[in-house]
């Protein structure tokens, strides 16, 4: 080899690694200042989400202004949010090949939705307010910096990261979450450092700078490895995939039907809030209401009523299908972690061990995030049982089918070869396609 080789050689190499740490620089920057915006979004949020739920708590008389709360939040979804409404759907269809802008306005509108909604005693979570919070901060930043629409897309991703990484303590889910959450099946590997970045910075803003603590849970006893162990987890675990299908599906039918019988939005979610006001007099309870944490705190301490799951998935359901805003994931953990302590009885396992498969392997079938979901139990329950949590999100992920919260979300890969899906498909549509074929079916 000739020494002008060698330089040329060197000069190649030499180029290659200043674009690799021009790309390293650039997403470490981009990344962290979308996770500084997220997760104090994050702070904020769940300082004030804490405020009005202790407040809820010590004043129940506020239940009874649920169907006012719920028109208030559906009138200024359709005085001032346009295309917002859309919710997490809209970022989904953004970093697809949609050309809408997503707002900035959506951060507020959802925040305040989100307090009202659990200041008067509805059944949500937290985590698609921080989404939302995330993406269109990041979007705005996007503007602000006239970034290109290819990288667009991954700032939209780290929106996504960074708001769940910040919101629940786990920086290493939130970064799975924005690359899994886009694609059944696929992952871009091109956005994982800046979604890294964004997540983790969010996660060390929220609880370092801000000084938010997030809950953690005591699994105690792990069982040693047995086939019988085995067996029993994968048998749990498909109940947890087909107990995520209900909860997808009840979901998306009560919006629709809401929807077709009320054509006021402000009269369908007032409608909900006297519906869930019944629910509690039916129940006679108010455990099923705002987050649902106590509920996961008793599904690892003691014996929770084996029904448990079935009324907060059906109160969560109500409240989000009548219009008000607010997350399904910390109402999906709950209903996970108390099927998992009614089934403890029933297969005979330890309680607090199969709580933790549910409360991970249910909202995995509902989101198809496999991964983000086992490193979720990881990063909250520790590494005893990982093999374990791993089946669990494998099989909950499986039986769960094409069926999840987020309409938008496209099918990248089948879950089966038995069942082909067109490219460009998403749970929205793949749902039409299975109700025409039923139709067709019907008629012959």
């Amino acid at each position: 080899m000739g020494n002008w080789q060698r330089q040329w050689i060197n000069f190649a190499e030499g180029r290659i690694q200043l674009a690799l740490w021009s790309t390293f620089v650039k997403w470490i920057i981009l990344g962290g200042i979308v996770g500084i915006l997220s997760g104090t979004a994050s702070a904020f949020f769940l300082k004030s989400l804490d405020y009005v739920s202790e407040l809820r708590v010590s004043h129940s008389w506020l239940l009874y202004l649920l169907p006012l709360g719920g028109a208030v939040v559906s009138y200024l979804y359709m005085r001032f949010g346009k295309n917002s409404s859309k919710g997490n759907n809209l970022i989904l269809e953004q970093i697809g090949e949609g050309n809408e802008t997503i707002p900035l306005r959506m951060a507020p509108l959802v925040l305040v939705g989100t307090l009202i909604t659990h200041l008067f005693g509805g059944s949500a979570g937290r985590e698609g307010t921080a989404v939302q919070m995330g993406g269109s901060l990041a979007e705005w930043f996007g503007r602000l910096i006239r970034i290109n629409p290819m990288d667009r897309k991954i700032l939209l991703m780290c929106g996504i990261s960074g708001g769940f990484g910040s919101i629940f303590g786990t920086p290493l889910a939130g970064t799975l979450f924005g690359l899994e959450v886009i694609a059944i099946g696929l992952i871009s590997h091109k956005a994982l450092l800046p979604c890294f970045a964004a997540s983790f910075v969010g996660d060390q803003v929220t609880t370092r700078f801000w000084g938010v603590h997030h809950i953690h849970y005591l699994v105690g006893e792990v069982p040693a490895m047995s086939f019988t162990v085995l067996i029993k987890v994968i048998i749990a675990s498909i109940l947890f995939g087909l107990v995520s299908i209900l909860f997808s599906e009840l979901t998306h039918f009560l919006k629709r039907t809401f929807t077709a019988l009320f054509k006021n939005p402000m009269l369908k979610s007032a409608i909900g809030g006297f519906i869930i006001i019944a629910l509690v007099f039916i129940v006679g309870s108010r455990d099923y209401l705002g987050l649902g944490i106590p509920l996961i705190q008793d599904s690892f301490q003691t014996d929770v009523s084996p029904f448990a799951f079935l009324w907060k998935l059906i109160f969560t359901s109500f409240t989000l299908g009548t219009g008000f805003q607010g997350g399904e994931v910390t109402p999906l953990f709950a209903i996970g972690a108390t099927l998992g302590n009614a089934l403890a009885g029933i297969l005979h396992v330890y309680g607090p061990f199969l709580a933790s498969l549910g409360f991970i392997a249910v909202f995995c079938g509902a989101t198809n995030t496999p991964i983000a979901c086992f490193l979720m139990g990881i990063e909250l329950f520790g590494s005893t049982s990982a093999i374990y949590m791993f089946i669990a999100c494998l099989v909950s992920y499986l039986f769960s089918g094409h069926s999840g919260i987020y309409t938008s979300q496209l099918i990248g890969i089948s879950k089966s070869h038995l069942l082909s899906i067109p490219e460009g498909t998403t749970l929205a549509s793949a749902h039409s396609l299975r109700k025409r074929k039923s139709a067709d079916k019907e008629k012959q």
